[in-house]
C-alpha cells in the first residue's frame, strides 16, 4: 500500500495534537522554604475599617517572629472598589511577588483569575465556592486557599430576638454586584423565615442608590440587617445617618460598624482574621505544600451591643452576660 507511510505519519500527528489538547499539566507552586527573601503582594478591595484591620493584622503577623536570615517584603495595593484597578493591580502584584493575598471576594477573584501558578490566599471571603475560588471547602484548589468567614447567623438572630422581642419584619441591605452577598442573604433569609420572621431583601447596584433605598425600606421594616458586604460597609455612615433619622435599628456584621452607629452585631475580630491569614502564609513559607494547607472556616463570633444607640432608640437592654456593651457611638 503506497500511502501507508503517509497515513501512519498523519495518524501520529493527530495523536500528538489530541495529546496536547487532553494533557493539562497541574500548576506548580514554587517552593519558598529555601528563599531568603519572600515577596508578598496584598490586594485590598476598598478602604473601610474592617478590611483595613484585616490588612494590618496580616502585615503585623507576617513580620513577626521570622526565622533567622528570612526577610519579608510586602507590597499593598488598594483598588478602592474600582473593578478596572482590580485587574491592573492583580497583574502588577502577581508579576512582582512570590505569593499574593486578596482581601475581600472581588480582590481574591481578580488574583485567582490572574495566576494559576503562584499561591493565592483569600481573606474576608464568605462564600469561596459560590465565588468559584474553590470547588469545595474540604480542600484548596491547586493554587488557592485561605479563610472562609461565614456569618454566625443563628447567634445573630438570637441577638435580634433578645433585643427586639416584637420584631416581625427584617430588611436586608446588600450590593447586587458582590457574589458573596447573595449567598449570605439567602442563608439569612432561610433561617429567619424558619423562626417566623418576614424578610425583605433590598439589593443596590452601587453606593449611589443607597440613600433612596434606605428611605424606602425604613418605612416598611422593623430592623435592618447588613451582611458582610464591602459596598455597603464603605457607605455605612450614610446608612447610619438615614437609619437614625428614621429610628431604625441596624444590625451589621462587623464590630467596627457597631462602633460607627449600628445597634448590635455578632462579630469576628477583623485584626485577628488578618493574623490567621498570615499564619496560613507562614505555613507555606515554612515548607508546607499549598495543597496541604486547608481552607479555614471561621463561623463563630462574639455579640456586641452599642448601649448608646440602644438608649437613643429606647430599646431596653436585657440583663445578660452573653454580649459586650459598647458605650460610645459615632457622632
Amino acid at each position: 500500500m503506497k500511502n501507508k507511510p503517509l497515513i501512519l505519519t498523519l495518524f501520529a500527528l493527530v495523536c500528538l495534537v489530541l495529546g496536547a489538547i487532553w494533557y493539562q499539566p497541574k500548576p506548580m507552586v514554587k517552593d519558598l522554604q529555601h528563599q531568603s527573601v519572600i515577596r508578598v503582594g496584598i490586594l485590598q478591595l476598598v478602604t473601610h475599617e474592617a478590611l483595613d484591620q484585616i490588612c494590618a493584622g496580616t502585615i503585623a503577623e507576617l513580620k513577626a517572629d521570622l526565622p533567622k536570615g528570612k526577610q519579608i517584603h510586602i507590597e499593598v495595593l488598594n483598588a478602592e472598589g474600582d473593578q478596572n484597578k482590580l485587574q491592573t493591580m492583580s497583574k502588577q502584584l502577581v508579576s512582582k511577588n512570590d505569593l499574593v493575598i486578596g482581601i475581600a471576594t472581588p480582590a481574591a477573584q481578580a488574583l485567582a483569575h490572574t495566576t494559576k501558578e503562584k499561591p493565592v490566599f483569600m481573606s474576608a471571603v464568605s462564600d469561596p465556592v459560590g465565588a468559584k475560588l474553590v470547588t469545595n471547602l474540604g480542600q484548596p484548589r491547586s493554587n488557592v486557599t485561605g479563610l472562609a468567614t461565614q456569618l454566625p447567623i443563628t447567634k445573630t438572630l438570637d441577638l435580634m430576638q433578645s433585643l427586639l422581642p416584637q420584631l416581625k419584619t427584617i430588611g436586608v441591605l446588600y450590593a447586587s454586584s458582590e457574589d458573596n452577598s447573595a449567598s449570605q442573604v439567602a442563608a439569612f433569609t432561610q433561617k429567619a423565615q424558619a423562626r417566623g420572621y418576614h424578610v425583605k431583601p433590598y439589593a443596590v447596584p452601587s453606593t449611589n442608590e443607597i440613600a433612596t433605598t434606605m428611605t424606602v425600606l425604613a418605612q416598611s421594616v422593623d430592623a435592618l440587617f447588613i451582611p458582610q458586604d464591602n459596598t455597603i460597609a464603605s457607605a455605612f455612615p450614610l446608612v447610619v445617618k438615614i437609619a437614625q433619622a428614621q429610628q431604625l435599628p441596624v444590625f451589621p456584621s462587623v464590630d467596627t460598624m457597631v462602633k460607627a452607629g449600628g445597634l448590635a452585631c455578632v462579630f469576628q475580630n477583623q485584626y485577628q482574621l488578618g493574623v490567621k491569614s498570615a499564619k496560613q502564609v507562614k505555613q507555606l513559607i515554612a515548607g508546607k505544600k499549598l495543597k496541604d494547607i486547608p481552607i479555614e472556616v471561621v463561623d463563630d463570633g462574639q455579640a456586641l451591643v452599642n448601649s448608646q444607640v440602644a438608649e437613643a432608640l429606647k430599646i431596653p437592654l436585657p440583663e445578660s452576660t452573653n454580649y459586650q456593651r459598647l458605650s460610645t457611638a459615632a457622632h
